[in-house]
């Protein structure tokens, strides 16, 4: 039989409306009566039912995190740690509790737009999207309408290691960004303080905002030293396969190569395989450098020189952004450092 709110009223010996009161957490209860209703809440197993809630409210108790693959662990540590914070304070009784559905898009914008649209229809409380953004006008566009469209219902909109939405200077969504020029920049450096000179570089995706943020520091720093804004770069996915076709034609289009800077940790792996078949040692023959330093980094052998991105913080601080547990940036943006971690893949370039 089907427990109903009156059930759990008579059973609280209060009125139905303020058992509405406490589940929707929309009006000052007190302790005593808000401990007595979900008492009755937890005996007689009382669902609330979520759609007809969400009617009657602005928003549900539904958050969405939106990766491009979550079995990267890049999305996976920023979404795991945005969920964790999402539930943190919960109770796990009625009321006031989130639920935090992971959304894995294949980093295909027309399911980005999608899983919004999805949201928007179950009035999510909260919105968040992690990694860099596709690089294209007509989705830009319609990214920025639909996150309006949003925030205008009363969604919370998170970006977590993902540029700011433009949207005509209005500010709709808390955006964390990394400094993802920055840190491609000071790895570059750190090669160039070595003595290195031939280096290459195995891009990600060409469209993808973090792709051309990272590529333009690693540029910057060649041309700071008078090699060439350009340099020698090859592009393709973000994985290890990439990693590893695209250094054999570094390695074809310039044999005397002295290192090789990987988009991310995983590219940079398939990187040293690549360089391992050809009989190459690293790094007496060759350096390799990576970007995130994910939880293999430090394992590799040798242990792959990065960037430290604080992936799990910046997940977690997006969660109580999205439950509003913690205040926006000043402006709406937060840029966020990374660490060069110096490790055993790198070294003077062999004489």
């Amino acid at each position: 039989m089907t427990v109903t709110l009156a059930d759990v009223a008579a059973r609280a010996r209060v009125s139905p409306a303020t058992v509405s009161r406490v589940l929707n957490g929309n009006y000052p209860v007190a302790a005593s009566t808000r401990e007595r209703v979900l008492r009755a809440v937890d005996e007689l197993d009382y669902v609330l039912n979520g759609p007809a809630s969400a009617l009657a409210a602005a928003t549900s108790d539904l958050v969405g995190i939106l990766v491009n693959d979550i079995a990267d662990p890049f999305f996976g540590i920023m979404a795991g740690a945005a969920q964790h914070a999402i539930g943190e304070g919960a109770s796990g009784r009625a009321g006031g509790e989130k639920l935090a559905v992971v959304c894995n898009t294949g980093g295909s914008p027309e399911r980005e737009l999608t899983y919004l649209t999805l949201l928007q229809r179950q009035r999510a409380a909260a919105v968040v999207l992690t990694g860099g953004a596709v690089e294209d006008a007509d989705h830009i566009a319609a990214m920025a309408a639909k996150l309006a469209k949003l925030a205008d219902a009363g969604t919370r909109v998170v970006l977590c290691g993902r540029p700011p939405v433009p949207a005509a200077g209005e500010v709709i969504a808390a955006a964390l960004t990394f400094d993802n020029r920055g840190g491609g920049r000071r790895l570059t450096e750190h090669l160039l303080t070595l003595g290195h000179r031939r280096i290459g570089y195995v891009a990600g995706p060409a469209e993808r905002t973090t792709t051309r943020h990272r590529l333009e520091g690693h540029r910057a720093a060649m041309e700071a030293a008078g090699l060439g804004g350009e340099g020698l770069t090859v592009h393709g996915p973000y994985d290890r396969r990439s990693g590893y076709d695209a250094t054999l034609e570094l390695l074809r289009r310039d044999p005397d190569l002295t290192a090789v800077v990987a988009a991310n940790d995983t590219v940079a792996l398939g990187a040293c395989a690549a360089l391992r078949d050809r009989g190459l040692r690293i790094p007496d023959d060759i350096s390799v450098a990576g970007f995130d330093d994910l939880p293999f980094s430090v394992d590799a052998v040798p242990a792959l020189t990065t960037v430290r991105l604080p992936l799990h913080e910046a997940g977690a601080r997006a969660g109580r952004l999205a439950t509003g547990r913690e205040a926006p940036p000043p402006g709406g943006i937060a840029t966020i450092g990374g660490e060069l971690m110096v490790r055993a893949s790198t070294g003077r370039p062999a004489s």
